[in-house]
């Protein structure tokens, strides 16, 4: 069976809520923290908190850096070792402008020069596995092409390839064309990433890719937390199953944030609405608006008790 990895969504798949994920969904291979960057020469705290192992009960954790500099990929890298981490995901794929036009995320991708100097730093940790998550380009696919005979030199544990380029962040269609010709001619194991929403979607990738390593899943997975079990089990879990399921996860996730947040009431509020932007698609329209648009703690935790 091929490995599903669940990919990192900066906002909504914290420590919280991968670790209730996987008690209360499964079928999960791997899963990636939102990437950690140095920002004002300094780390973030909440990224701190969230690769903290403390944090963390997945099985498989591997927590994903962001770097346009050699300097910064040894800080973070240096980072995860002492956070005990044998395994590193180097962020090359994030598409958002005020990221990309640093030179980071897809950012990074026309620049073969930068790429290279920041890449071969892995060489000075030689007990840490690195892999890439990458988009086709930041403007086209060729910039993809061009840096695969440097890629493939790389002591590279995998590559996980979404074939957008970057300038179209999440709209327009996967350039499949694209993403076949990287995974034909790359040397290493190739994961597909993007527009993987239903258990069709990953029977069809699968089939017509039998050699990739492992398919990573984000909203996806978001919008149904059992895709991912479904594979696993071949089966479509029945609607009773699946309420339970989300209802389990979301009193996880809720209690937590309920002890850890001291801003109040409107600050959990705010941050469970984050939790419905993508979840159950199919549940009661009404319902799902009533919870993002409830003012009060008791109006939210009225409106999901309906929907449940």
């Amino acid at each position: 069976m091929i490995p599903i990895h669940f990919a990192p969504l900066q906002g909504y798949t914290e420590a919280p809520y991968r670790n209730f994920h996987a008690s209360s969904f499964g079928g999960v291979d791997a899963y990636y923290t939102p990437f950690v960057r140095i920002e004002k020469g300094e780390f973030r705290r909440k990224e701190l908190r969230d690769i903290d192992p403390g944090n963390n009960t997945v099985p498989r954790l591997i927590p994903q850096l962001i770097a346009s500099t050699p300097d910064e990929m040894k800080r973070i890298a240096g980072l995860f070792i002492e956070q005990g981490y044998r395994e590193v995901d180097i962020n090359m794929g994030c598409p958002f402008p005020l990221i990309a036009h640093r030179h980071k995320g897809s950012g990074i991708l026309p620049y073969p020069d930068e790429v290279k100097m920041v890449l071969e730093t892995m060489h000075q940790y030689p007990g840490i596995r690195f892999s890439i998550k990458m988009r086709l380009g930041w403007e086209s696919k060729e910039e993809s092409m061009r840096l695969l005979p440097l890629l493939n030199d790389l002591p590279l544990s995998h590559i996980t390839l979404h074939p957008r380029i970057g300038k179209q962040q999440y709209k327009g269609s996967v350039d499949m064309d694209g993403f076949t010709a990287f995974y034909e001619q790359c040397k290493h194991p190739v994961i597909y990433n993007g527009d993987i929403e239903t258990l069709e979607d990953l029977r069809r990738i699968t089939s017509f890719y039998p050699n990739l390593s492992g398919v990573m899943v984000g909203r996806g997975l978001l919008a149904n937390p059992a895709l991912a079990l479904e594979f696993k089990e071949e089966r479509v879990i029945s609607l009773e199953e699946k309420r339970r399921r989300i209802q389990e996860l979301h009193e996880g996730v809720f209690n937590y944030y309920k002890k850890q947040i001291e801003g109040g009431d409107a600050q959990l509020l705010n941050k469970m609405k984050t939790f419905w932007e993508y979840l159950w698609p199919d549940a009661d329209k009404k319902l799902k608006k009533s919870i993002q648009k409830s003012s009060r703690l008791s109006a939210y935790e009225q409106s999901v008790q309906e929907l449940w």
